[in-house]
């Protein structure tokens, strides 16, 4: 009787235990998966700010000033057009 009352001792602590380690396990897989969540969230805020800029530099005004600014271009003209014209042997100005 005393052989049986250890033995069921001992699965008894053994599944305490057990039952500690899975409950740490748990919380601790519950703690990665919350910062998840937070990494997620924080990946889409940037992205929809990212998303909002590139809508905002894609304006057809940010374009014209950009063009203007960093490359020097200007709207077409008559006045700055040039007309060429085809001959027979090639084009001619």
């Amino acid at each position: 009787m005393t052989r049986l009352n250890i033995v069921l001792l001992l699965a008894v602590v053994a599944s305490a235990l057990y039952l500690v380690h899975v409950s740490y396990e748990s919380r601790r897989q519950f703690v990665q998966l919350e910062r998840e969540r937070n990494e997620a969230r924080r990946l889409e805020q940037e992205a929809e700010k990212l998303r909002l800029q590139l809508r905002t530099e894609a304006t057809h005004v940010r374009v014209d000033l950009v063009a203007r600014e960093r490359l020097g271009m200007n709207v077409a003209t008559p006045a700055v057009t040039q007309y060429l014209e085809a001959t027979a042997s090639g084009v001619r100005p």
